[in-house]
């Protein structure tokens, strides 16, 4: 099919998980992808695996935390791959406890990685998105659980980014930028170590589900990322995306 010909994408925490996914969905569509993070081997292992499946992917290291990484890793995506036309913001540290436990150092870690990154990010793509371009923020329904307990802080930080999202497509549609958020469920590393680990209280948690199982990082949440991006979806913007197979209620 190949809707994504011609593309040039930059996926940041692209080594692993959801980003990773996303990634291979993406050059399967045809988009050349640039996949950043800060461990250079679980970057070069997803670019590589583009490379076996004939797609083109360069690895960038960057920590999302710093100001000068993300202006430095645009330009370098830009120089390497002809341009950018999709951003995918994907990497961000996770402050997880309840309210009395998480320290301020721990959720301010959560606000850098995430809506600071995030606006950054978008920021630096802006000048190379302009004219037809399109972004996608991760959110989440830790925002909109039954019980907040313990996910006060990192919905918080998701949330800022919804906010950033809606703003900057409201902002630069005129310019041809779409803006859309996605908040998933899926089958990442770090899931897969809790499922394994707890495996009664995983299952109730799957109960939860209308779908009764977790997003493949890349055939559910990748693919939906890449329609998403395409001229499939022009007329979509601002919008959250809830791929989490029925569980949350958004209203």
């Amino acid at each position: 099919m190949n809707m994504l010909q011609g593309k040039v994408a930059l996926v940041t925490g692209g080594g692993q998980g959801v980003g990773q996914g996303i990634a291979f969905a993406l050059a399967a569509e045809g988009a050349r992808v640039a996949v950043a993070g800060r461990t250079r081997a679980t970057l070069e292992q997803t670019v590589e695996e583009i490379r076996q499946r004939g797609g083109e992917a360069l690895a960038v290291e960057c920590d999302v935390m710093s100001a000068t990484d993300l202006e430095r890793s645009v330009a370098q995506v830009v120089e390497a791959l002809g341009g950018l036309h999709i951003l995918v913001n994907n990497a961000q540290i996770v402050p997880l406890g309840r309210i009395l436990d998480v320290s301020d150092e721990d959720f301010m870690k959560g606000i850098d990685s995430g809506p600071m990154a995030t606006l950054r990010l978008m920021r630096a793509c802006y000048p190379h998105l302009k004219g037809n371009g399109s972004i996608v923020n991760l959110a989440s329904s830790a925002a909109v659980r039954w019980d907040a307990s313990g996910y006060g802080h990192y919905a918080a930080t998701k949330e800022a980014i919804r906010s950033l999202s809606r703003a900057a497509a409201c902002e630069w549609g005129v310019d041809g930028i779409r803006v859309n958020v996605i908040a998933p469920h899926a089958l990442s590393p770090g899931l897969r170590g809790w499922v394994d680990a707890h495996p009664a209280e995983a299952e109730a948690f799957f109960q939860s589900i209308p779908l009764r199982r977790v997003g493949d990082c890349e055939a559910d949440i990748g693919r939906t990322v890449a329609f998403l991006v395409s001229d499939n979806a022009r007329y979509l913007t601002g919008a959250t995306i809830p791929l989490d197979g029925g569980q949350a209620y958004w209203g």
